[in-house]
């Protein structure tokens, strides 16, 4: 690991999006295999970090919710960084303020806090081995894809990551205006006996009998896009390629936030950050 410079820094921290999501075994600790297609997006937090006194803020149009104490992906990233500090890898840092402009619907499938909690990493001086990818997936399985970001075939629990050539891709995704507990969704796809899809997403059919309303905003993207939607991951978002933002505009009068993004390559995703002074 190399130290970071505690003094202010913006960062970019880009969603993930899951294209695809097949279960492939449970562990005996009970968490879930996974083969899964993930990639960065442009859609994006800033983070600011400035020394000096501790903690963690939020604001922008989707900051209700964001957890500010322990509980934070943030700070569970910071503790696993000052653990490894003290165990001799890696160097300690002073107290450092993390304010998030929070522009990625939080709760929505979209990898908001790994995100964020990878961009401090990376901050912090982590990198991407196996190591770390695995202590980083600890803490919150997407944190792993988003250290390396771009596009890759994601496994094990999450902490596996191979990295796959980019592709521009053009979706448009629908946040409703609802929340999924993924370990609900998880907990129901055991219940109902492991359930494979036809589809891209193992879990729809469990997302769909933990919320049933995500049935009734399938149906209203479908018919207006002539498409079925994919269920990003355990939800609450869906999605459809290419730009159906016209098509679908209608439906923020409904509460939900329709947008176009575009994938982002590993580069772009995942920055190596320099020190402010070089």
């Amino acid at each position: 690991m190399e130290a970071a410079d505690p003094s202010s820094q913006v960062l970019r921290a880009h969603a993930k999006l899951t294209l695809s999501l097949r279960v492939v075994g449970v562990r005996a600790d009970g968490y879930h295999l996974i083969d899964a297609e993930m990639v960065s997006l442009d859609l994006s937090d800033s983070i600011t970090i400035s020394a000096g006194e501790g903690g963690i803020t939020a604001s922008g149009p989707f900051a209700t919710g964001v957890p500010l104490d322990e509980t934070n992906l943030v700070a569970r990233a910071l503790a696993l960084h000052r653990g490894s500090a003290a165990a001799g890898r890696g160097k300690a840092l002073p107290e450092t303020h993390v304010a998030i402009s929070k522009q990625i619907p939080h709760g929505g499938g979209l990898g908001g806090g790994s995100t964020d909690a990878a961009a401090v990493l990376r901050w912090a001086g982590w990198g991407t081995t196996t190591h770390e990818l695995s202590q980083a997936a600890a803490i919150g399985a997407d944190i792993a894809f988003c250290m390396v970001g771009g596009r890759a075939r994601v496994s094990g629990i999450g902490e596996i990551v191979e990295s796959l050539p980019h592709l521009e891709r053009t979706v448009t995704l629908v946040v409703p205006p609802i929340r999924v507990s993924t370990p609900a969704v998880y907990r129901a796809w055991d219940d109902l006996g492991g359930p494979t899809s036809s589809g891209q997403n193992d879990l729809e059919s469990a997302a769909l009998s933990v919320e049933p309303r995500l049935t009734e905003w399938r149906e209203l993207i479908a018919a207006r896009v002539g498409m079925a939607p994919t269920l990003a991951g355990s939800g609450a978002t869906w999605f459809v390629e290419g730009e159906h933002q016209d098509a679908l505009g209608d439906l923020v009068d409904e509460g939900a936030l329709v947008v176009v993004s575009r994938t982002v390559r590993r580069a772009v995703a995942a920055p190596r950050i320099a020190s402010p002074s070089g």
